[in-house]
């Protein structure tokens, strides 16, 4: 499988010759799903979940589907009538021949007086790659490449740190990087590659790697 990092929360997975992208925001590229042959969406703030980016993936596949939470599915399906799926903790399903296990319900606390919202995370191929949205959820299965949500107004880097651990995947990437800035990358890569237990690396958006 090859993974390649988008702008942000985006990423693009490569396999048998299809292609599935998960999470094409706002802060991604305007081309980040174009090509894709299925679109999973975690949540719906716009930096995760962007119409025009879908919009641009569907008009350009016809075949391509989306798979995504009541939140989100409720903003789109008239717009792509037959194209969106529902899903939430707990479904499987296969999208573009990748195997999806959903895991998680809530979004992360970002203020106890913001309410929160639903969001998911998607297992790809029993374990091969977890991206979690913006929630630090455990998927209660082994996993060998995290989608780490690195810098967020919900987390702070104790408890970045305190979930890879918990996880324990062979390795995690950085996503949810768009807000930190270069001066501070690299303390995030040393405190969390020291302290987090597993293979921390960070794909710079456009460089690709196997997993």
């Amino acid at each position: 499988m090859k993974l390649t990092k988008k702008s942000h929360a985006c990423v693009r997975l490569e396999k048998d010759g299809r292609t599935l992208v998960i999470d094409p925001g706002g802060f991604s590229e305007q081309d980040a799903a174009v090509g894709a042959d299925a679109i999973l969406v975690t949540h719906e703030h716009p930096d995760h979940f962007d119409e025009g980016r879908l919009r641009a993936a569907l008009e350009t596949n016809p075949a391509a589907e989306i798979w995504t939470l009541k939140s989100v599915a409720d903003q789109i399906t008239a717009a792509f009538p037959g194209r969106v799926h529902t899903v939430g903790h707990g479904d499987t399903f296969t999208a573009a021949g990748f195997d999806v296990q959903v895991h998680g319900e809530l979004h992360a606390v970002i203020h106890p007086d913001i309410p929160r919202i639903t969001n998911v995370g998607y297992l790809i191929d029993g374990g091969r790659v977890f991206h979690p949205g913006d929630a630090l959820t455990v998927p209660g299965r082994p996993v060998e490449t995290l989608m780490l949500p690195v810098q967020a107004p919900w987390n702070k880097i104790s408890e970045v740190i305190d979930y890879v651990r918990e996880v324990k995947p062979q390795r995690a990437y950085d996503i949810h990087d768009a807000l930190l800035t270069d001066l501070a990358r690299p303390i995030y890569d040393r405190q969390i590659g020291a302290l987090g237990g597993t293979d921390h690396q960070r794909l710079t958006p456009g460089a690709s790697a196997d997993v």
